[in-house]
Order: C-alpha cells, then sequence, then structure tokens
C-alpha cells in the first residue's frame, strides 16, 4: 500500500534544476521533491507520496496523522522502518 506521509521539511536546496528537500518522518528523514510545493519553506509540513511533497498541511494534522499510522501499524511498513 502506497499511502501519503507527513513529514516535517529541515532542509530545502536544488538538484539537477529541481526544488528538493529533506523531510523528517519522526525521526526518519528522506529527499524529497518539492517541485509541486514551490510555496515550502523549512519548518511546513507536508504530504509526501512516493518521494513528491504533494501539498502543505499544518503541523497538527501531521501529528495527528502519524499518530494514527503508527497506531494501526503503517508507518513503518511505509517508512522501511520495520523488521525485514
Amino acid at each position: 500500500m502506497c499511502l501519503g506521509i507527513p513529514g516535517k521539511i529541515t532542509e530545502i536546496y536544488e538538484t539537477g534544476g529541481l526544488k528538493m528537500g529533506k523531510v523528517d518522518f519522526g525521526g526518519v528523514v528522506r529527499e524529497t521533491c518539492l517541485a509541486y510545493v514551490p510555496e515550502a519553506q523549512i519548518g511546513d509540513y507536508t504530504i509526501v507520496h512516493v518521494g513528491f511533497a504533494l501539498n502543505l498541511i499544518d503541523e497538527a494534522e501531521a501529528q495527528k496523522t502519524l499518530e494514527l499510522l503508527d497506531e494501526i501499524g503503517l508507518l513503518d511498513e511505509e517508512l522501511g522502518t520495520g523488521a525485514e
């Protein structure tokens, strides 16, 4: 299953002409394409699907979603952090 996971943008840079960044998903940091959210700033929360930030959300909504995904066991599965 592929879900959009909320994360916090911790770094923004350009690679190959694309706006990119590092996004923190509660301790797991992944490189993410930010081209679809050109207004994104460091500290913003975004929904990420297959390495692309799709939209910005507020911190409360991000935390609530992360908690629910963790509670139902999908967070580790989506981030690849669980035991193999």
